[in-house]
């Protein structure tokens, strides 16, 4: 009877025992979770910078419609440069898919690549990508300086760049939109700002 005492005793001090390791685990997760800001579409310096207006640029899809890339007009354009043979793109395209349906009230999104036609053509068929204008334009990623993929860039209706980056996540791509609200270069230029304000 003894031993059965001093285990259920044994057995309720590990009990609380596990119960504050618990809380403090819990607690360092919510300050690292504080201390590590929402991470944004990664800026590049090359290309046109935000708050520039784009060289117009006339252009034709795949499906032979014209796309005119910073065209003045009551929508904004997301221009979005992949590869069919980049991994990271083809994980980002259902995303994709439901960010322009989700947004579809006042922004178009434009694929954008360069490279053989039947290659692409075949990339738009297996991954059921007829809704979105598909343009190949060497001209187009030169103009914003793609180096690597995948990489968005947000026009306004005016022409203007009002968020671009690298986009590797649905939180990346959000920042975009978020960046345009906020009226700021990015999320990281925001948060940066914040933290200095903070400081002071």
């Amino acid at each position: 009877m003894d031993g059965l005492v001093v285990a259920v005793a044994l057995l309720w001090v590990l009990v609380i025992a596990l119960s504050i390791a618990v809380f403090a685990l819990a607690r360092q997760v919510g300050i690292l979770y504080e201390r590590i800001a929402p991470m944004g579409a990664l800026i590049t310096d090359a290309g046109p910078n935000v708050g520039e207006t784009v060289t117009r640029l006339d252009l034709t899809a795949l499906d032979g419609r014209a796309i005119a890339v910073g065209a003045p007009g009551p929508r904004s354009q997301l221009v979005f440069f992949l590869s069919p043979t980049c991994p990271v793109c083809k994980k980002l395209l259902p995303i994709l898919s439901s960010v322009a349906s989700a947004e579809k009230s006042w922004l178009d999104v434009v694929l954008a690549s360069d490279g053989d036609v039947a290659e692409h053509r075949a990339f738009v068929t297996q991954r059921k990508l007829q809704s979105f204008p598909y343009v190949l334009s060497k001209e187009l990623g030169m103009a914003f300086r793609v180096s690597r993929l995948p990489y968005a860039a947000l026009i306004d209706g005016a022409g203007v760049v009002r968020a671009k980056g690298l986009i590797n996540n649905r939180e990346q791509l959000e920042s975009l939109f978020n960046a345009r609200d906020l009226g700021v270069a990015s999320v990281q230029s925001y948060l940066g700002a914040a933290g200095t304000a903070h400081s002071h």
